[in-house]
Order: C-alpha cells, then structure tokens, then sequence
C-alpha cells in the first residue's frame, strides 16, 4: 500500500494540472491492487467543444469515483482550462493533448492514466451531457461482482426511450451496430457502438490500446480486440439525453472508414479463432460454403441462358452448389453467435504494465 501511495503522489491527483505521465514509474504497475472491496474507480471524459456541458457532468459524478480525468483534446473552447478554473473537484485532472488525436485517442489517454494510478474499474462518459453519471453504480457493479469484464449501455432497451431519438441517429446507430456486432463477435449486445461503458481494468491492462483506431471508430475496435481475450461484456439498459448539443460525427465521413474498419477486423477475428486457434467442424463449414456459394453463383452468371434457355442440367450445377453454400455458411453464422464469451476472464490475467 505504501507504493500505491507512492503513485498517487507522484502524480499529485488534487492539484488539477496537467499531468506528465512519463514521470510514473512503471515498477509500481505490476503492484496494482486485486479487486477488493474498497474499489478505485476512474472516470474518463474526453473533452472537445463540450465547454457549454462539462461543468454539470462533472458535478452528477456521485462519490463512488474516486478520480475523474477529463482530456482536453486539443479543444479550441479550452475545455480544459475552463475546467481547471470553475471546478473545486479535487478528484479531477485534466490532460492535455498537444494535437488532436480523436475521441478514441483522449479516451486511451485517460485510460492510460487511471491505470498508471492503480485505479481498478475505469468508465468512459462523454462530455456532452448525453450520458448520466448517475449510473455508475449500475455499469461497475457487474464487474465488482465478477460477472463481467465490462459493462455498456444500451439505449434500445426501453421502447419508449428509442421513440425519443432522432430517427437519423435510431437508423445510423441500427446499422453500425450489426456492422460491430459482426466483426466483435458479440452477437449479444444489442448497442455495441454506445459510448457508455465500464472495464475491469486487468482487462485493460492487456489490451494493446496503442492500437486502438484514435478517431470514431475507437468503441468498435476496442470490442474487436476484447473479443479476442474472449472477454465478457454485458448492457446496461440507459436512457440517451439528446439536448441542443451539436454533435462532432458526420455520417459522411465515418460511413467508409467504419465499413471498411469492420470488415477489415471480421476478416482478422475469423482467423485468428477459426484457423490459427483453433480448426473446427465450424472453420469447414466456412470454407467449402464460401467455395460452394462463389462457385455456384459465378457459373450461374457464366452460363445464365440469354439467346437460348438453360439446360435444367446447367440450372442444377449452378443452384445445388449455391444453395448448399449458404447453408453451410448460415451453420457457421450460427456457430459463431453461440460462441459469444460467457465467462469473465479478467480474474485469470495478469496485470501488464505500462
């Protein structure tokens, strides 16, 4: 313990500044604390043009939290500075980023930070307001009682609650949630790209967060690669306030990267857990219906009858194959969504350092 207090001061917590996380010595992180039941938990808040919101998320953060890191990143508002000058919090510090790095990489750097402090639970809230701070309690909960790795939200539950969203957002988020519950592999979070989220911080520890995509894609990526550990992740049904904030995200402009983004890490999860971990009954399913369906559908086009009918003979080669494909490859969709973790990791991992 007296190292831990160590760590805490070498990082003075109540002075509010900006912190140089290169002056942390890294031998104090292999002595982060087992969860206990006095638990540390961090609050990470990435801040660009939240200025206007920032004061009052700060003020609903109830006393569970033990440190609150806001990351100004690169705000042109001074989030940052105005934090430092109208909060008396003195759980808050504020980083600074030089440049903009996207909300995905403030979050990595506040993550970074909490577990440089020993925190043990670290939840991620969003700076303009859309996300209450009240819930906290109910996001670490599940990973105080070892029945998750991490916890996010998710705005569908309530009917009534999605009947307030803006249909923009109900169908935008609709569609880049299949989209991350394709190439995460967690068929069973119905809100995967929601912001709001908790992590046990042995998880995070091991995570390989320097690559982690920095700019929207960050929550996706992030659950691409907690997969990967085989982590387990749970909702927590909330409620999103939609206010006169003005949002930072423009559909035009993530619609190829996160298309792109998730195919690309679908293509990365199905081999590393179906060829180079492990070879199943699955993995053949996969190979002979992706060989089977191609098959069918490139000779069906080849020798589709213009001048004169098909052959009942040509239609058969090219629908069995094609037909056969894609039961094949709707037993390996099935497969794979049975395959979703069910059974926290985080107490069998060691603490990385960083």
């Amino acid at each position: 313990m007296d190292k831990l207090q160590d760590l805490e001061l070498s990082l003075n917590p109540g002075s509010r500044g900006m912190i140089d996380l290169d002056s942390v010595d890294e031998r104090h992180l292999a002595l982060a604390p087992p969860i206990s039941p006095s638990y540390r938990i961090g609050v990470v808040i990435p801040a660009y043009k939240a200025k206007a919101q920032i004061l009052s998320v700060l003020q609903a953060v109830g006393d569970e939290v033990h440190s609150i890191y806001v990351v100004d990143d690169n705000c042109p508002q001074e989030t940052g500075r105005f934090v430092e000058r109208e909060t008396k919090d003195s759980r808050v510090q504020v980083i600074y980023h030089a440049t903009n790095r996207g909300v995905g990489g403030a979050v990595v750097t506040g993550m970074k930070a909490a577990l440089r402090d020993g925190m043990q639970i670290v939840v991620k809230v969003d700076g303009d307001g859309q996300m209450d701070p009240a819930l906290i309690p109910q996001f670490v909960q599940p990973i105080m009682d070892g029945i998750a790795d991490f916890t996010k939200g998710n705005r569908f539950f309530d009917p009534d609650a999605v009947r307030a969203m803006p249909v923009t957002r109900l169908f935008g988020n609709a569609a880049l949630s299949f989209l991350t519950k394709l190439s995460s592999g967690y068929w069973n979070l119905f809100d995967p790209t929601n912001g709001y989220i908790a992590w046990d911080c042995r998880l995070l520890s091991v995570l390989p967060l320097d690559k982690v995509a920095t700019r929207f894609f960050f929550e996706s990526d992030l659950l691409f690669r907690a997969n990967l550990f085989r982590a387990k992740g749970i909702d927590i049904p909330m409620t999103a306030v939609y206010g006169d904030e003005k949002s930072n995200l423009r559909p035009s402009d993530i619609a190829g990267p996160f298309l792109l983004g998730n195919l690309r890490n679908l293509g990365k999860r199905i081999c590393y857990n179906y060829f180079l971990r492990d070879f199943s009954v699955a993995s053949l399913e996969l190979i002979f219906g992706l060989a089977l369906s191609l098959f069918g559908l490139i000779y069906g086009i080849v020798y589709w009858g213009v001048d004169t009918p098909a052959t009942a003979g040509r239609v058969m080669i090219a629908a069995l194959p094609l037909l056969t494909g894609i039961v094949l490859l709707l037993g390996f969709i099935n497969f794979d969504i049975q395959q979703i973790p069910r059974e926290p990791i985080s107490q069998r991992l060691h603490w990385r350092r960083r």
